[in-house]
């Protein structure tokens, strides 16, 4: 039997799209194996949901590498080259990594095999706080609707090609609150499908 193709993940925060994806692996939902889960930062839960699933776990600090007088860029080959090297992943996947990549990053994955999920709609509210400027466009009449996608990174932020998305309504009576949580609702079903299909094009690819 053929081994399971690889997944890295990449995190910020709490975690909750990580722990969707850990839920999908032990089900069998998603036929991979997660092989590490790094994170920015060292407080983030994330890092305990994957200690719980006995998940290897990295933690990357840029202050430290700021404090050393190095750069950003130096920050993303250090980790970039520690993901490649160290754990040969056939999907990187940025779920809730809060830390622009630049090109010296991607250069490590010249497969494009590097996944992000972004709570809006592609070409809509690119970048940070996705959803609170979703809402205030709601708010103002400018939509009637907003989304999640997952896309392959690139260097422009939130504009590398979409593998999936999916619109989500925003009612007239929503508070900011229920609009988050409809939206990750959303985000914990869609991270899962995209890796799955990014995965079978891999394989399909080969």
């Amino acid at each position: 039997m053929a081994s399971l193709p690889t997944i890295a993940i990449l995190i910020s925060g709490s975690g909750s799209n990580l722990q969707a994806l850990i839920d999908a692996t032990q089900s069998g939902k998603l036929r991979a194996n997660i092989v590490v889960v790094g994170s920015n930062r060292k407080a983030a839960y994330g890092l305990e949901r994957a200690n719980k699933a006995g998940i290897p776990t990295r933690t990357f600090s840029l202050k430290q590498f700021k404090d050393q007088g190095k750069t950003r860029v130096d920050f993303d080959i250090y980790v970039a080259k520690t993901i490649q090297e160290e754990y040969k992943p056939d999907l990187v996947v940025l779920a809730g990594f809060m830390h622009i990549l630049s090109p010296e990053f991607l250069s490590f994955f010249p497969q494009n095999n590097v996944m992000n999920l972004h709570p809006a709609l592609p070409g809509q509210f690119d970048g940070a706080h996705a959803i609170e400027r979703a809402y205030d466009a709601f708010k103002k009449g400018d939509i009637q609707h907003t989304g999640v996608m997952v896309h392959k990174v690139i260097a422009d932020v939130d504009r590398g090609q979409v593998i999936l998305q999916r619109n989500i309504p925003i009612e007239k009576d929503d508070t900011l609150e229920d609009l988050e949580k409809r939206i990750h609702s959303v985000e914990h079903e869609i991270i899962v499908e995209g890796a799955q299909k990014f995965l079978d094009e891999l394989t399909a690819s080969e």
